[in-house]
């Protein structure tokens, strides 16, 4: 496709959004009776806002959801400290909930505009921002025009191609040269990632490595951890979390080939979309498992199998409840989650075969020995099972992937030093306007 036909493709783009603008209520009405949207700022989507804009220079910083939402928030926290203000959208609910308990009042969060030319002017219109930071793969191209045509800076951080979504763009590499070129940073969590950001016409690109290295590891409530640690007492325990449908039927027919070696042994599923529990309830229960849920707060009892963790925002909880962690999207589905969280919690990580889109993450554990693939569900069995019953084995597994994410530190560092050509001219206005007294 060439240059030409590339912008044409992206005004007709922009003139089908704008023809569809009025059609889109009934979309964010079946998101708000799903519980995806907040009923009471759905108006935020179509750019509209209740709050005023702060004086003096102002940041955009967009996180799609809960993964990204907490891996800018140390760089979120560091801007703060220049004194500069920061609006934060977000896609979804939980990570709202996310970005009001680690930042608060410190930041204005705002729902995301959806990618139409009214709501994201309305947006820009309202906040004016000085500069836009957007987290890893959020490609939204009215959004990437519109600040360009603005000529608002905008820097890709934590960046991430997908293998599927770099194929998708190489069919249309005209396309996302014409929308790249209006990035005037990439910060690319990995050389692979870099090159492909090159490779689609980015300019300039530099390398990261991962944000979310650099979080703190997810918290956990002392009271509750320390109540289910009473009623697990010394039950062997093994964990499958962020897990996607299928993978917790695997889960629970391990948790009946093992049981018989490790009696006592207690399978924690902690379900990628937990509003998926009551089916999961249902299945198990008519497997003769015995489930305690989560949500309901319902006690781990001794004849308890399962330990169902439908609940948002405690994975820090579920983690330290046990040494070994079966990673899901990645056995049943496509793409893997993040295996840094469990690593940091010294736990041993197992996986399936399919993490395209955190390649870089589980080449450099499965090196040193903090991660091991599994090709199948029998051999997730037979890892689990060598773990439960191997502790020197499982010690070192979890001490390697502790210390291969303390080598991985630094991407914090590295994405400020790229992002200061663009904040500190920032920095400088609102100590002037400070200066000046206005």
């Amino acid at each position: 496709m060439s240059e030409r036909w590339a912008r044409t493709a992206l005004m007709l783009y922009r003139c089908a959004g704008a023809a569809a603008y009025p059609l889109v209520g009934s979309y964010v009405a079946w998101r708000v009776a799903k519980g995806k949207e907040d009923r009471n700022r759905s108006r935020e989507r179509y750019g509209f806002t209740r709050r005023e804009r702060p004086a003096g220079p102002l940041i955009w910083v967009h996180a799609a959801s809960v993964g990204e939402t907490m891996a800018v928030v140390p760089l979120i926290e560091s801007i703060l400290d220049y004194g500069v203000n920061i609006v934060l959208t977000t896609g979804t609910v939980t990570s709202a909930k996310v970005a009001e308990e680690r930042l608060g009042r410190r930041i204005i969060h705002q729902y995301v505009p959806l990618d139409l030319k009214p709501a994201v002017s309305r947006f820009l219109d309202h906040w004016h921002p000085d500069l836009a930071i957007i987290a890893e793969s959020e490609i939204w191209p009215m959004t990437i025009l519109e600040l360009g045509a603005r000529r608002i800076p905008q820097v890709l951080v934590n960046g991430r191609l997908s293998d599927r979504s770099f194929r998708s763009w190489k069919k249309r590499s005209s396309i996302a040269a014409a929308l790249f070129e209006n990035l005037a940073h990439v910060i690319a969590q990995s050389e692979v990632d870099g090159e492909r950001f090159r490779e689609l016409g980015a300019r300039p690109v530099s390398v990261s490595g991962n944000l979310k290295v650099d979080t703190p590891p997810p918290p956990a409530n002392d009271g509750a951890l320390h109540v289910l640690k009473q009623e697990i007492g010394a039950r062997p325990t093994w964990a499958a979390v962020s897990t996607h449908d299928g993978e917790e039927t695997v889960a629970a027919e391990v948790h009946r080939t093992l049981v018989s070696r490790h009696p006592g042994l207690l399978t924690i599923i902690v379900p990628r979309h937990p509003e998926r529990a009551d089916a999961l309830v249902e299945q198990f229960s008519g497997m003769g498992l015995k489930v305690a849920r989560r949500s309901a707060g319902e006690p781990v009892e001794p004849d308890t199998a399962i330990l169902l963790g439908d609940t948002i925002g405690e994975m820090g909880l579920y983690l330290r409840l046990t040494e070994i962690a079966f990673v899901g999207r990645s056995l049943m589905s496509e793409g893997g989650q993040n295996p840094l969280e469990p690593a940091m919690l010294d736990t041993a990580v197992l996986s399936g075969r399919n993490v395209q889109n955190f390649r870089d993450s589980y080449q450099r554990l499965i090196d040193k020995g903090g991660a091991k693939l599994v090709r199948d569900p029998a051999m997730l069995a037979g890892a689990v099972n060598f773990l439960l019953t191997n502790e020197r084995a499982r010690h070192a597994m979890m001490a390697a992937g502790l210390a291969t994410v303390d080598e991985m530190r630094g991407a914090l560092g590295r994405t400020l030093k790229a992002l200061e050509p663009f904040i500190q001219p920032l920095v400088l206005k609102a100590r002037l306007k400070g200066a000046n007294g206005r």
